[in-house]
Parts: C-alpha cells; sequence; structure tokens
C-alpha cells in the first residue's frame, strides 16, 4: 500500500468543494468562483472569487464561507483573497482581507 503525501491544494480544493452557494446548491468550485489558486510552503493562500454575476445578492456571505473553510485548512496560515466582477469588487477585497 503506498501513502499519498499531503497536499495542501488538494486539501483546499476538497474543502472548497463543500462551500454550498445557498441559490443553486452547487458548490462554488463547480460553479468555478475560485480562481487562481497559489498555495505557497510558507502557509500563505492566495486566490480569486468572482460571484456568478455582478450584481450577486450573496457574494458577501459566499466569500466570507470560502475563508473560513480555507482557514479550516491543516497549514493555511494566511489568505490574500481578490474579488472580481462584482459591483463592489474593491470594496469587498479590502473588507475580506481586513477580518480576522
Amino acid at each position: 500500500m503506498s501513502v499519498t503525501p499531503y497536499s495542501p491544494e488538494l486539501a483546499i480544493l476538497e474543502r472548497l468543494g463543500q462551500v454550498i452557494d445557498p441559490e443553486t446548491g452547487a458548490d462554488v468550485m463547480r460553479m468555478r468562483l475560485i480562481e487562481d489558486l497559489v498555495v505557497e510552503e510558507d502557509g500563505q493562500v492566495r486566490y480569486t472569487f468572482r460571484p456568478s454575476s455582478p450584481l450577486c445578492p450573496i457574494a458577501v456571505h459566499l466569500v466570507q464561507q470560502i475563508k473560513l473553510a480555507v482557514a479550516e485548512v491543516p497549514g493555511v496560515r494566511e489568505q490574500d483573497i481578490t474579488v472580481t466582477g462584482y459591483v463592489a469588487a474593491e470594496e469587498l477585497t479590502e473588507l475580506i482581507n481586513k477580518e480576522t
């Protein structure tokens, strides 16, 4: 029996597959709401969140759930999230990166 080494990136992708958009019932990975995922060896994680529409009524809720889910993955030390394709993208990017 072979042992597969732990991959933080795969663990993050798996965890994000459990974050469900309550409006569609689909997970955020299947909906392709996460882009450009980069996981550094020191636990720094960077990614882009693109809501399903520029006026997505639950964008704030979803990005908060995504951030919480990623934070639960062992080895994740810090997150740098960029929001794009949303009417208040700059404001939401600033807000979500300030939250602890």
